[in-house]
């Protein structure tokens, strides 16, 4: 198959990597790709949002199949168009991607098919969201409705906050996913990421993980994209596993159906796991970042298989078989993240990795013959061990060897796995 990936992060330099071992690849090209991307495929200098220009694209090269690794263009609708083209493509339609595109339409989805989550109410105006805080009071979680780059969630401590948060939303500090919020209960527990294709009739798990979405040590500080994971997750057992899937997954599934809009793809779910079991926090409808680096380091089975036959309904003649080594990633993130910070900091050689550690880029490109630092968060290095302190420690030695001056991380990344023992 001749592939086209979409994207230019970690997550997508996580999938190349993958995608790059398949027998059945023949040729691989990026849209728009970034420095490490480059090791496994060819960069083409595709504006990923001119989706006419990706069709060309695709017709003139005969792309077989095209995966699209980032939200944005799943919810402007460029899987319909290439589908509609007759190409092959993984990820949801855009009518599907509602379940990341806007968190209004979960809760909803939710509600209507007894998917256990908080419980909520929606708002597009700033006085009647500020009077439900109030009378709700704190801890409380308020989210832009919207696509906001992973910033527009505020678990609120106070009501203080959480009016400041409702108060940044409708100001236009998220531009348009600020236009309606979501306020909803406080789920106390710990937080879990399960991964999960679906071809619009049948899933097919694949693994967990844990991220750490606060920027600093002791998960203190502002929320970011997220600054580390683990996979497996601990806390999610067999036993949460299989009721993740009876309680949350199927019933999405055969709702969106029902609703006219089969979802074809890969479910990532975040889950609290809370005293009641797991809890739908929200749904992405792409592989996590940082997520997708441990999973794909973890996935022993080809990955290339396993999404075409999520993208062309062919999902129950495939499996996913997966090493028993702990996978973890440290973000290496510019100073400042994620408020403002330089851009174009110089980065110096990278060191050598092996197949149990890799330093996969996410923010980074070459300036005048020297990689640069473009992102806020910028490498995700990503190592596998027996345990999850073996794992954090190969991590950790890497992240050390890296000469970036410009660059920080947090360096608990795994601490609740580590403090299980």
């Amino acid at each position: 198959m001749k592939v086209l990936l979409i994207g230019s992060g970690g997550r997508e330099h996580a999938l190349a990597w993958k995608l790059a071992q398949s027998p059945k690849l023949t040729k691989l090209f990026a849209a728009p790709g970034n420095p490490g991307i480059a090791e496994h495929a060819e960069l083409v200098a595709l504006d990923v949002d001119r989706q006419d220009d990706v069709l060309s694209f695709c017709r003139s090269e005969g792309i077989d199949f095209v995966v699209v690794g980032p939200e944005a263009p799943l919810v402007a609708g460029l899987a319909d168009l290439l589908r509609d083209a007759g190409i092959a493509t993984f990820g949801p339609s855009a009518a599907a991607a509602q379940l990341e595109g806007s968190k209004g339409f979960t809760k909803d989805l939710c509600a209507r098919y007894g998917i256990p989550t908080g419980a909520y109410q929606r708002f597009t105006d700033a006085d009647a969201a500020k009077a439900y805080v109030r009378d709700q009071g704190a801890p409380i979680v308020i989210k832009a409705d919207g696509l906001a780059a992973g910033k527009g969630v505020t678990v609120a401590m106070t009501v203080e906050e959480a009016l400041d948060a409702v108060d940044d939303c409708f100001s236009g500090a998220f531009g348009a996913a600020g236009a309606e919020v979501v306020v909803e209960a406080f789920l106390d527990g710990e937080e879990a990421s399960f991964f999960c294709l679906s071809d619009g009739k049948t899933a097919l798990a694949l693994a967990t993980a844990q991220d750490h979405k606060r920027v600093g040590d002791g998960d203190t500080g502002p929320n970011t994209g997220g600054m580390g994971a683990y996979s497996p997750a601990p806390v999610m057992t067999p036993d949460m596993v299989e009721r993740t899937m009876t309680e949350i997954i199927e019933p999405t599934i055969r709702g969106m159906s029902e609703m006219g809009h089969p979802f074809t793809g890969v479910f990532f779910a975040g889950l609290m796991i809370t005293e009641k079991g797991p809890e739908l926090i929200e749904y992405n409808v792409r592989f996590g970042d940082p997520e997708c680096q441990v999973l794909m380091m973890r996935l022993k089975s080809d990955l290339l298989p396993l999404l075409h036959a999520a993208a062309t309904g062919r999902l129950d003649q495939v499996s996913a078989e997966w090493s028993d080594d702990v996978a973890l990633t440290v973000v290496m993130a510019s100073k400042g993240y994620p408020g403002s910070y330089d851009k174009n900091t110089p980065i110096g050689p990278l060191p050598k990795t092996a197949d149990d550690a890799k330093i996969f880029h996410a923010g980074t490109a070459i300036k005048d013959g020297e990689l640069v630092a473009t992102g806020g968060r910028v490498f995700n290095v990503t190592a596998t061990g027996g345990s999850v302190v073996e794992a954090q420690a190969k991590a950790y030695a890497l992240v050390d060897q890296i000469s970036w001056n410009n660059g920080f991380c947090r360096r608990d990344i795994g601490w609740r796995a580590v403090d299980r023992g």
